[in-house]
């Protein structure tokens, strides 16, 4: 009986110390939580900061990865909007600081005087800050940025700037389903942080085919995503709004398999759409591919490191 209480005592304490360790050192045990729209498929809940791995991670009411804003900037403020997937939004691997949108407002800030008498602004203010809001989530694609800004708004920004890659010419429909039952977007905190190791790690996510409509599945994605990108584009200038159109390519787009062939059409169509619609627009892929080390802009095969977080900022931002 002794040696029985003591192996139960032990055993707890052991559980009880890595409890403590995932909450601590790795911020397992408060994940972000998303919640379902029908729209936007799904949205990043508002109001939360968190830390995973020492990250800090801030959400804000509009359920952008961003500090509280103001709905319409000050006058002296330029604002830009950023749309994107996660690429854009930096996950829990990229600290609050590091994302590309404060990489960004930072390297506009050192621009104001070029910036207040840029014409393509179509305002004479003397600015004297700059905001650059992210607006953004993991496997959002063009539907999910053009729902968005349909439900919110423009919120008072001279540019748009959206950054796609590849993988999101291929996105489906805008999908609710997938809050609550796939892994990746949790709709509730886990009573412990051992049990989102467990989820995160030992449970299979959710094909987005199992959840999508038969006609859904069918239909001609690259087709419906070019369609949202040239409406994102109207949207924003029919509020007389400046609108770039940005890409990454994937990995192994730079390497000896270079893109596949569905990946060229696809690229070829959206080229297509750019010159009928005159869009700007920012291709990376021959941007990485004429740099010295281009592998290393990337921390897997489609996110990119902090040093690819830092090339794609300046190149957007040079380009405002």
């Amino acid at each position: 009986m002794k040696l029985t209480l003591i192996i139960l005592a032990v055993t707890a304490g052991l559980w009880l110390a890595l409890e403590v360790l995932l909450r601590v050192l790795f911020g397992f045990g408060n994940p972000l939580i998303y919640i379902p729209d029908a729209e936007c498929g799904y949205l990043l809940a508002p109001n939360q900061r968190v830390r995973r791995l020492g990250n800090r991670i801030e959400i804000n009411e509009y359920s952008m990865r961003t500090g509280a804003i103001a709905p319409l900037p000050p006058i002296e403020t330029l604002r830009v909007l950023l749309l994107g997937d996660s690429v854009a939004n930096g996950g829990w691997w990229t600290d609050q600081t590091d994302t590309i949108s404060e990489i960004m407002a930072r390297q506009l800030r050192l621009q104001i005087p070029n910036l207040a008498t840029n014409a393509q602004l179509h305002s004479k203010v003397n600015y004297s800050n700059v905001e650059v809001l992210n607006c953004s989530a993991n496997s959002w694609g063009p539907r999910n940025q053009l729902a968005y800004i349909k439900r919110f708004g423009l919120f008072g920004a001279k540019v748009v700037v959206l950054l796609l890659n590849t993988d999101d010419l291929f996105t489906s429909a805008p999908c609710p389903a997938v809050v609550g039952r796939d892994r990746a977007y949790p709709d509730r905190k886990p009573l412990m942080a051992i049990g989102q190791l467990l989820n995160r790690y030992l449970l299979p996510t959710v094909p987005r085919e199992k959840l999508a409509t038969p006609s859904a599945q069918n239909e001609d994605k690259v087709g419906s995503n070019l369609e949202a990108i040239r409406q994102i584009k109207t949207v924003a200038n029919l509020a007389n709004i400046d609108f770039v159109l940005a890409i990454t390519p994937k990995l192994h787009e730079l390497d000896e398999i270079g893109s596949h062939e569905w990946e060229v059409k696809a690229r070829s169509r959206l080229t297509e759409l750019v010159a009928t619609d005159k869009i700007t627009y920012i291709d990376f892929l021959s941007i990485f591919n004429s740099a010295a080390e281009p592998l290393t802009f990337y921390r897997d095969s489609i996110h990119l490191s902090p040093k690819g977080n830092q090339l794609v900022s300046q190149i957007i931002s040079y380009q405002i």
